[in-house]
């Protein structure tokens, strides 16, 4: 990045880069943050930096934006592309339009395409091009996905997003490209785990650049796209209108196994946020298993609806904080509390559950001679890239969908690992299903195990 004082803030889990820039003179800007601002107030107040700016690319629909906490709490200054009136104050920015920050000018380039109002900035120092920030615009290796605003838009912001590619192709090889979003966002269309990158190796190796004409590149984005979680659909909404505001650090309220049994009873979701052989060995009869990782917040926003109460099951070695915060990022604000003293608390009053085996590969070898059924819930891309002979594939976010189209009898739920698994096993529990177990590992440990080859290819039972 040069000589530029500009700090990346990574989420793993949603795939999301934000961006603290040091101005120079005790002010930062903030570039797309997030709602969790915890570690880019860090950064900031490390560096005895006052965040004075808050700037967005567009109006993300993968996370709640941390502009108007920004705002209110630090007294930043909100800059974001025109998209009509908005529930907070900001300053709305069209093309070509810049802002002065002592020596620097953010400059707003109109690439429509990942949304129709999106911005990408140039970054002047001194008056010298220093780079671009281009939120879901140009990735690396790829560029920002084209169907989260609406159906019928899909094919013609492709084509915008093509036009966009195009305009930012005008800029000299050199100059360093700032993507939003990255490796593990939905909001990406394939792409690079890298999170930053040039004009010029994006002109040379970026696929999608490589298309020969406009209907080539279009047919090469939407082929590259898979399924994203249903709250996509929504946040952007909220992030128009305002996000509330948290003002300090989230948490979760103590709640006693009575409480929990009376809220799971009124309709609340229990949420297990457990390692899978935990929940294997006992949980909270009706509980969705959703593991604490990285990618926690898209799974609890893909499974969990935030119009009802979400009590959260934990082992004492997770945060509640961190808990809290990441349900935030994707529009859980406020959860109805935890199980006081987790899941031992649960036994003392209840009996728990224990249906789900969690199996290794020779288990699992076994179980296949006895008829059992291979469930694999993993994205459709993944499957066809190499599945156990004879797998189904629902994908785990379309799963109580399509409860009825599983096959009857014993099931081996997979997925790369276990925590995807564990969650769908534990949807076909809370459902009624017995006779399920999870594969601990994934299909290339099983080909090992078993000394088998794997498939490739489309599913027998296309996910949605």
């Amino acid at each position: 990045m040069g000589s530029l004082n500009l700090i990346p803030v990574i989420d793993e889990g949603l795939g999301n880069s934000t961006y603290l820039l040091d101005l120079g003179d005790g002010r930062a800007l903030v570039m797309d943050p997030e709602r969790d601002l915890r570690q880019v107030r860090a950064e900031a107040s490390k560096r005895g930096l006052r965040i004075a700016y808050a700037v967005e690319t567009h109006l993300h629909a993968d996370f709640i934006s941390g502009v108007a906490e920004l705002a209110e709490v630090e007294g930043a200054q909100v800059l974001a592309p025109e998209v009509g009136p908005r529930g907070f104050a900001h300053t709305a920015l069209t093309d070509g339009q810049s802002v002065e920050m002592g020596s620097f000018t953010l400059q707003a380039l109109h690439t429509p395409g990942h949304s129709p109002e999106h911005l990408s900035y140039l970054l002047l120092e001194a008056g010298n091009l220093a780079g671009i920030f281009t939120g879901g615009s140009l990735m690396v290796g790829t560029a920002g996905r084209t169907d989260l605003v609406n159906p019928e838009q899909t094919v013609p912001l492709a084509r915008a997003q093509y036009r966009s590619l195009q305009r930012l192709m005008e800029f000299p090889d050199n100059t360093p490209v700032w993507p939003t979003h990255g490796a593990g966002s939905f909001c990406s269309a394939g792409g690079s785990a890298e999170r930053v990158t040039t004009i010029g190796r994006e002109r040379a190796t970026n696929a999608l650049l490589q298309a020969g004409s406009e209907d080539a590149f279009v047919e090469a984005l939407l082929g590259s796209m898979g399924t994203f979680p249903d709250y996509f659909l929504r946040l952007g909404e909220i992030n128009k209108q305002g996000p509330a505001v948290l003002h300090g650090e989230p948490g979760l309220a103590p709640l006693t196994a009575a409480r929990v049994a009376a809220l799971a009873e009124q309709g609340a979701q229990v949420i297990d946020a457990r390692q899978p052989a935990d929940y294997a060995a006992g949980h909270v009869p009706g509980s969705i298993s959703i593991p604490f990782r990285p990618v926690f917040a898209s799974w609890l926003g893909w499974l969990a609806t935030p119009d009802r109460p979400v009590v959260i099951v934990r082992g004492p070695e997770q945060d509640p904080a961190d808990i809290a915060a990441a349900a935030a990022k994707v529009g859980f604000d406020t959860l109805a509390g935890e199980l006081d003293g987790g899941y031992p608390a649960w036994t003392q009053e209840y009996p728990g559950t224990a249906e789900v085996a969690l199996i290794d590969p020779a288990q699992m070898t076994a179980r296949l001679q006895d008829g059992a059924t291979v469930l694999d819930i993993r994205q459709a891309g993944e499957y066809a890239a190499g599945h156990v002979p004879g797998a189904v594939n629902i994908e785990l976010g379309s799963l109580t969908d399509r409860l009825q189209e599983i096959p009857a009898g014993d099931l081996i739920v997979m997925c790369g690992h276990s925590e995807r698994a564990m969650g769908a096993a534990s949807i076909l529990t809370a459902a009624g299903r017995t006779g399920t177990a999870v594969l601990s590992g994934g299909p290339a440990d099983w080909a090992a195990a078993a000394g088998s080859n794997l498939e490739t290819g489309a599913s027998r039972v296309a996910a949605k």
